[in-house]
């Protein structure tokens, strides 16, 4: 389990710096899917499989609607791979710094953080993941509230940075 558990974090790490490095929002979207693939994959292997399905159903279906219209409003004709090199140039930059946080927390990586959620409770009647869920809608109800207006505000920003000269994205079709 700890192979798979590296192997999901080094596709994490990787998709991250996809993300982070490509200015083309085609590679980018890939990038996405790979890091909510992974982070769902991490989720589960802790043992929140409610917590990652819908991690699962929100990021990439929400978010990545909106990214995909973005993309499509910014297309080129020529977008930047990721091999060519400026993007490598960014790549290899983020991977240093990746390289020397882990090189920073080295000593403090131990196997004793990986444990499940219900790992630590003997005798429980709710799941871990299930009462965070709960605690989220009663508690945290108006932390929801400010991450819509957040996201709204995030659809905003986005079709403001991707309109073209003249031809705003809210325009009147």
């Amino acid at each position: 389990m700890s192979y798979v558990m590296c192997i999901l974090m080094f596709g994490l790490v990787g998709g991250l710096v996809a993300v982070v490095s490509n200015p083309s929002p085609y590679f980018a979207a890939l990038g996405l899917v790979v890091v909510s693939g992974m982070g769902c994959g991490l989720l589960v292997g802790c043992g929140a499989p409610f917590l990652s399905l819908v991690l699962f159903l929100i990021y990439l279906g929400g978010m990545l609607v909106v990214f995909a219209y973005s993309a499509a409003l910014a297309a080129e004709p020529y977008p930047e791979t990721l091999g060519s090199g400026p993007v490598m140039l960014s790549v290899v930059g983020c991977l240093g710094f990746v390289v020397a946080g882990a090189g920073y927390f080295w000593g403090c990586w131990f196997s004793s953080f990986w444990v499940t959620v219900d790992e630590l409770v003997e005798f429980s009647v709710f799941r871990g993941d299930m009462a965070g869920v709960a605690g989220v809608y009663s508690v945290g109800g108006w932390m929801l509230v400010v991450g819509v207006w957040v996201l709204l505000l995030a659809l905003f920003v986005v079709l403001e940075v991707v309109r073209g000269l003249g031809r705003g994205a809210l325009r009147a079709v």
